[in-house]
């Protein structure tokens, strides 16, 4: 809209937000605008009172509320093992399925010469830190099988193995219910090199 600067301006900060695109932007600015006076503040609200209230907790960089999140103060969990994520929404991911019950570490990105992120932009020395201050048995790498997610990884283990701490990575192959035709070489490479005893 050429002619309301306010409407252009409105529609350009949600097409910052990751996976929004003009169409996209333009429907919550319109939807925004159609609602009472209200709801706008409350949206206002709440969205600067989590900015102010939400932070990383000091132990995993993970989302919180709090000094330490919910999950590194649950001492039910598995103390000894640390499943290492890019970013706090794969915590949600994991714990979705309900079969792991260890501790987490947010690394907040991934080593990507190309987009000038070093280990030192990451949570990396904190995680070493972990290691060699906990009894920490078992780091489970699980960043994306992308080759910046490899790249960490490997220099994670690498900088892991003085420390004698069991590392694995998740295995990379066949989604359930997929099929050999559609799948491509890298992820039917990965599979046959993933492969498991029956």
């Amino acid at each position: 809209m050429k002619n309301i600067p306010l409407l252009n301006q409105l529609i350009a900060q949600f097409e910052r937000l990751p996976g929004i695109g003009a169409k996209s932007a333009q429907k919550m600015a319109y939807f925004v605008l159609s609602g009472d006076k209200s709801r706008c503040e409350e949206f206002a609200k709440v969205l600067l009172a989590a900015k102010e209230g939400i932070h990383y907790c000091e132990k995993c960089h993970g989302l919180t509320d709090r000094e330490v999140c919910d999950i590194c103060a649950d001492k039910t969990r598995d103390a000894a093992t640390i499943c290492v994520v890019e970013q706090p929404g794969d915590i949600e991911a994991v714990e979705k399925m309900k079969e792991y019950h260890g501790q987490y570490h947010v690394l907040h990105g991934l080593i990507s010469p190309l987009s000038g992120v070093g280990p030192d932009e990451l949570t990396v020395r904190s995680l070493l830190e972990r290691v060699a201050n906990e009894d920490i048995k078992e780091i489970i790498m699980a960043t994306n099988p992308s080759v910046e997610g490899q790249t960490t990884a490997l220099y994670i283990a690498k900088l892991l193995k003085p420390f004698g701490v069991r590392v694995t990575a998740l295995a990379l192959g066949i989604p359930v219910g997929g099929s050999l035709e559609y799948t491509d070489a890298a992820t039917l490479s990965s599979s046959i090199e993933n492969r498991k005893e029956l």
